[in-house]
């Protein structure tokens, strides 16, 4: 299969760790794709060649069983093809999620975008999401509160609690 964009191969764009040890499919359906590649090039390669280094992608698209297993929500745009999560600690490259979810604030249309915990002081990964109907610019803030996973509308003042 072809490359989803210039610095995302279909392969890493599907594949899941939990997926590969389950034996689970993660096929897109040619809808899916389609919308896996408008991501990748309306959000990750802005972002790529903004920074000009390699940029780790955690999570793209998850079919519903593999969106099942890790306990995703049912709703999640990952199972549309329309989600990527991005952590910049996977190559090490300098680059932070801070400044990879302050550059998408700034400088991109997007339909979501959530900074994901917390590793000390930056998210441990940025979730952002792209539609080709229609982009909210929601940005949420998503931490663990007893055990269960919060959304909180972001602010700067709370992502500062948050993240320091």
């Amino acid at each position: 299969m072809d490359n989803i964009s210039a610095h995302i191969t279909y392969d890493e764009a599907v594949k899941s760790q939990t997926g590969i040890r389950l034996g689970l499919k993660n096929d897109p359906s040619i809808k899916e794709l389609a919308a896996m590649k408008l991501v990748a090039n309306k959000v990750f390669e802005p972002i790529r060649n903004y920074f000009g280094k390699s940029i780790g992608i955690s999570s793209f698209y998850r079919g519903p069983a593999l969106n099942k297993a890790i306990g995703g929500a049912s709703s999640s745009q990952h199972c549309k093809g329309e989600a990527i999560d991005i952590d910049a600690d996977i190559y090490g490259q300098g680059i932070t999620n801070t400044q990879i979810f302050n550059y998408v604030k700034a400088n991109l249309n997007f339909d979501q975008m959530i900074a994901e915990f917390s590793t000390g002081n930056q998210p441990s990964w940025v979730h952002v999401s792209y539609s080709s109907a229609h982009n909210r610019k929601e940005i949420l803030i998503a931490e663990k509160v007893g055990g269960r996973t919060v959304y909180h509308p972001y602010s700067e003042q709370l992502y500062k609690r948050i993240y320091g």
